[in-house]
């Protein structure tokens, strides 16, 4: 039997603490530094030790999603360093948009889901928006990758 749908699903349930943001971020990681487009900004270019930074990315979701965080970081500062060093396009964040949603959506259901995906779509076009120096260089490709589809599941 295959598995209905994230939409479909009446086991899911929203996004409410702490606890439920380091799910998502440890579903989401794993499949964008595994992403073949994106995947080497995390692990080659960065060299970003995830158990070290999960608990500043939590801190920054907590405060975006639940206002509860204590996020005091530049979020865009690390991005601007590999945008320097690689430049960071819309095909680039477009993936990770769709990777962001397919986790969520893999995950859980309600409000403060969708309020995840859209700051998430947000972010991504803020970010690109200030590596590019405010274009947006058109779509990201038009395609859903494997990994995305695989998450949702």
């Amino acid at each position: 039997m295959r598995p209905r749908p994230a939409a479909d699903r009446a086991d899911l349930v929203d996004l409410a603490d702490r606890a439920d943001l380091d799910r998502l971020l440890r579903r989401f990681y794993p499949a964008a530094f595994a992403d073949p487009l994106i995947g080497p900004f995390f692990t080659e270019l960065a060299g970003l030790d995830l158990e070290a930074h999960l608990p500043h990315i939590t801190d920054f979701w907590e405060r975006a999603l639940l206002r509860t965080g204590e996020y005091r970081r530049n979020a865009f500062a690390p991005h601007a360093v590999l945008h320097r060093r690689r430049p960071l396009t819309a095909e680039h964040f477009g993936r990770w948009v769709q990777l962001w949603r397919a986790s969520v959506d893999g995950l859980y259901r309600g409000p403060v889901a969708e309020r995840a995906k859209e700051q998430g779509e947000r972010i991504a076009l803020g970010m690109l928006r200030r590596t590019s120096g405010g274009a947006t260089g058109g779509g990201a490709g038009g395609f859903v990758p494997l990994s995305a589809v695989l998450l949702r599941s």
